[in-house]
């Protein structure tokens, strides 16, 4: 039985959702509270991730939660909306 890491597991997920999977980006990141995935996609796809009130976002962190049982893993959104 093949291992899939959470990190491809949410890029499959999110590669879904949005428009231009390609660039779909997502590094993780070990801290002392557990593994952070920071989650990067087109300025035109954050809405699509996030979606309404959060929901879809929202469910993404179960699903990922869900398949990493007892390891700490938290979703972080990144705005690569660099309009400043």
């Amino acid at each position: 039985m093949s291992t899939v890491s959470l990190q491809d597991a949410l890029k499959h997920l999110i590669s879904g959702i949005v428009d231009r999977p390609e660039a779909v980006e997502i590094d993780s990141v070990e801290s002392a509270r557990g593994e952070t995935l920071e989650v990067r996609v087109h300025p035109d796809d954050l809405g699509r991730v996030i979606g309404r009130s959060g929901r879809t976002v929202q469910a993404l962190r179960t699903v990922i939660g869900a398949l990493a049982r007892d390891r700490r893993v938290r979703i972080d959104i990144v705005d690569t909306d660099e309009t400043a």
